[in-house]
């Protein structure tokens, strides 16, 4: 089951799976369990326009948590997860352009496994932390490249207006085991960068949640980007990036370049 949020008012709506009309959800998901969501009226989704599926009062992102990723970067494996935040200023949704800021001479694209939190998260266990979770979206955490290597923190890298892509949908976590079976493929102008696989991770899911749990708490609705692949690169003018989670949809981006 997939959750939209969608134009112009920015209602939650929700595509069955072998349907094509998402159903407008009259209950609040994150404060009502799928099974009591109550809906309204319906709406084709070849008409419907995607927003950002979430508004997250904070991004956590995690940095090196692909050991492949690690080493293109000439970078050290962590021996516990790096964590940092990302502006929730930087969230745009499907369609939606990239920008290329002039403070940056290049740019590249993070194809990434995105959580999203159904309630409040505090030094929680793994089974406290599988059970918070709303759901899994794509992501594209966009990074100035050459400001990360000058900066000793990646925010300001990683926080530009327009760096965070979420969308188009998010899947419904419904099972137990569905959190270690996620693929993500990220391409650029249809040719394929990345592809990696939550397998790959060198901390699961539920590992990353209960981890920063610890620091910080997890809050409804709060997004947890969980790591690149390899294979990351740079973005030019008029590109087109692609992040998919099969399953989930493709989230599609133009790139503009903001510095001319």
């Amino acid at each position: 089951m997939l959750l939209y949020r969608i134009a112009t008012e920015g209602f939650y709506a929700v595509l069955e799976p072998g349907t094509t009309e998402l159903r407008v959800l009259r209950s609040d998901p994150f404060e009502t369990p799928p099974a009591r969501w109550e809906f309204g009226r319906t709406v084709p989704l070849d008409t419907a326009v995607p927003l950002a599926p979430v508004l997250p009062g904070k991004i956590v992102a995690i940095g090196r948590n692909y050991r492949e990723h690690a080493r293109e970067l000439n970078n050290p494996m962590p021996s516990e997860p790096v964590i940092f935040l990302k502006a929730i200023s930087s969230v745009i949704g499907p369609g939606a352009p990239i920008l290329l800021p002039p403070e940056s001479e290049r740019v590249e694209h993070e194809g990434e496994i995105a959580v999203v939190l159904r309630h409040r998260l505090r030094r929680a266990t793994p089974e406290e932390a599988r059970a918070a979770v709303l759901g899994v979206t794509c992501a594209n955490d966009v990074t100035a490249r050459d400001l990360q290597r000058t900066d000793p923190c990646f925010s300001r890298a990683n926080s530009f207006d327009t760096f965070c892509p979420l969308g188009p949908a998010i899947l419904i976590h419904a099972g137990h085991t569905d959190l270690e079976n996620l693929e993500v493929i990220t391409r650029v102008n249809g040719e394929q960068r990345q592809r990696g696989h939550a397998s790959d991770m060198a901390w699961g899911i539920v590992d990353l949640l209960v981890y920063a749990s610890r620091m910080m708490t997890l809050e409804r609705g709060d997004v947890l980007l969980t790591g690149t692949p390899a294979g990351v690169g740079p973005l030019v003018d008029e590109d087109r990036v692609e992040v998919e989670i099969p399953g989930v949809g493709i989230l599609s981006n133009p790139v503009e370049d903001f510095r001319s």
